[in-house]
């Protein structure tokens, strides 16, 4: 008995000693990664600004300095947000010592919307005079639309080029729902709300077919316009090549115009030499944009500017509850926005919209706030990749709402969904479950036995209530019939181009542009921006992490898909009571 005790004392102590060992591991991995975050960023003369995406753009990136760190390397590959992209692509242009930008990319992890940011941005930069050549080994659609705008187009002589037109691929679960034994029962409102569609059937339905060609067209046309014009080749000729498989390689592209040469990567180092006035026996003198956007902007007033442009980031699923970061918790982001209306140094609110909805009951809090907020100063809605269904909701009540020609918005509709696992448990395992209850329907929202058609009718009338209070919020914010709205409305999903023509957005435009709106309405024209929420300390975002975010991130960094899908899943399953969500997650290929 005295051995056990002191092998188990032994074994207690050899486990609290290496957990304080990983810990301060890891404190001092995060140390370091913050640490060299801080170094001051200099720039040489005839330098070249490097635009390469190699890790996830968002809106605005986080202060953790765990964020997207790979645990299996070691290494940290932290997410860049559009907004430091943007403002390093606009210093740029006036930084005499960049001679102009070199773009490499294969594949851009980013949205549509945020895609045609940065390609806009690049085009703005062009007006300067200085270079801007791209580079790849292969090139996707989307990093050829971007790269597109380039003065020179350059693959890799064994690269690859793709060039055949969007796709739109969905999974559908109910035969396998079927298999499992469990009864997915859905209440909805809208022919289009086609978020329950994957439970309900094999395939899409007509309307759902019709929707997604619609703004998935739209994209297409938009990025085949914007390509046109760059690389000056008729819309009929780029449309036929996708048709026809034309560009079956590289070499395809380059005789059709499509790209300006085929060069190994050394003759394109030689060629950026001669651009940026190096000798050839030097190294090119270049910075990253994730390093330059580092570098403070220039500031052209003089003394203290005291007014302020409010731009509130909205990234996320809508939820109940006070997140402000991953996620848009409606009572959070109420106080962010309340405390915005009620600051008297902020003079107009940006609400930097990019999600596909979530919780009616959160966005009615957000859109609640918006409302109040409203009629005391401007607010503006810069809507990035999606801003549907509940994101819309949170947008309504705005002055002006700016959209991209590819942003995904719309879906005015609202969704009810309760699984029936009781022949999953009784047959396929063998499980029971009996109740007690005081009434009849105490246990209308259980998991464990089929809705009565008097309890389905009933969540039926809140669905209808709510998808009532949705398009009555709509109609009163963008001035229109609530007729109208339901035209529009039935869950259906819009690209920005449609959205224009039936009311839903007033102008294309992106964040910048927003922001300038903003200052036209508040009558400003010295202001600084605050950025809201404010972003957590770099090591309070760390305690966050090692309080029980890590775990996640492990499993993120080794399964990447199977963590979107556990993630989706969860945010289901956390979302209680009626939905304003996107039928599901967009993704073209």
């Amino acid at each position: 008995m005295k051995d056990f005790f002191k092998y188990t004392l032994a074994s207690i102590v050899g486990i609290f000693v290496s957990f304080l060992l990983v810990f301060f591991l890891i404190l001092g991995i995060a140390g370091a990664i913050v640490s060299k975050s801080d170094k001051p960023v200099t720039v040489k003369d005839n330098s070249m600004l490097i635009v390469k995406f190699d890790n996830e753009i968002t809106d605005r990136a986080s202060n953790n300095p765990m964020e997207n760190f790979d645990f299996t390397s070691f290494k940290s590959k932290p997410k860049i947000g559009l907004n430091s992209i943007l403002k390093a692509i606009e210093n740029a242009a006036e930084d005499p010592k960049i001679k102009g930008i070199y773009i490499e990319n294969e594949g851009i992890p980013a949205g549509f919307a945020t895609l045609e940011e940065i390609r806009n941005a690049l085009i703005k930069f062009k007006e300067s005079g200085k270079f801007v050549v791209s580079y790849s080994n292969t090139l996707s659609q989307k990093s050829y639309y971007l790269a597109s705008i380039a003065d020179k187009v350059m693959l890799n002589p064994e690269g690859g080029f793709e060039w055949v037109g969007l796709r739109s691929e969905i999974m559908f679960y109910k035969t396998a729902l079927e298999k499992l034994g469990i009864d997915m029962q859905i209440i909805r409102h809208g022919k289009f709300k086609s978020a329950v569609e994957p439970f309900m059937y094999d395939k899409m339905s007509p309307e759902n077919r019709e929707q997604i060609l619609t703004y998935m067209g739209s994209i297409w046309d938009h990025w085949v316009d914007g390509i046109s014009e760059a690389r000056n080749i008729d819309v009929k000729t780029l449309n036929r090549y996708a048709d026809n498989l034309t560009i079956r390689n590289v070499k395809a592209a380059l005789e059709n115009n499509l790209i300006d040469s085929l060069l190994y990567k050394d003759q394109v180092i030689d060629m950026l030499k001669e651009l940026t006035e190096t000798g050839p026996e030097k190294d090119i003198n270049s910075i990253g944009i994730a390093k330059y956007s580092k570098i403070p902007t220039t500031r052209k007033a003089k003394g203290l500017i005291k007014d302020k442009i409010a731009v509130i980031y909205a990234s996320g699923s809508i939820t109940m509850g006070n997140n402000t970061e991953g996620d848009i918790g409606g009572e959070g982001f109420a106080k962010v926005i309340r405390k915005a209306r009620r600051d008297s140094t902020i003079k107009a609110i940006v609400l930097r919209v990019n999600s596909p909805g979530g919780s009616a009951l959160a966005s009615d809090l957000i859109w609640r706030e918006m409302t109040l907020a409203k009629e005391v100063k401007p607010v503006i809605v810069s809507m990035g990749d999606v801003a549907a269904s509940g994101g819309y909701y949170i947008a309504a009540p705005a002055d002006y709402i700016l959209a991209n020609p590819t942003t995904i918005t719309g879906s005015i509709g609202v969704f009810g969904m309760i699984p029936n696992v009781k022949n999953a448990l009784n047959k396929k395992l063998g499980i029971h479950v009996d109740v007690v209850k005081t009434n009849k329907s105490a246990d209308m929202m259980t998991v464990f036995r089929a809705l009565t058609a008097e309890e389905k009718a009933l969540i039926q009338l809140g669905v209808e209530d709510v998808y009532a209070t949705f398009t009555g919020h709509v109609a009163e914010g963008r001035g229109m019939a609530v007729e109208e709205v339901d035209a529009i409305g039935q869950g259906r999903v819009w690209s920005g181009i449609n959205a224009i023509d039936i009311n839903l957005i007033d102008e294309f435009g992106g964040l910048n542009r927003a922001i300038e709106v903003a200052a036209e309405k508040a009558n400003l024209e010295e202001y600084r921006i605050a950025e809201l929420p404010k972003l957590k300390d770099p090591f309070e975002a760390l305690m966050k992490e090692l309080s029980g975010s890590a775990k996640l991130r492990l499993l993120q960094s080794e399964f990447d898909m199977p963590y979107k899908s556990y993630k989706k899943i969860k945010s289901v399953i956390d979302n209680k009571g009626i939905q304003a969500r996107l039928p599901y997650d967009i993704e073209m290929y």
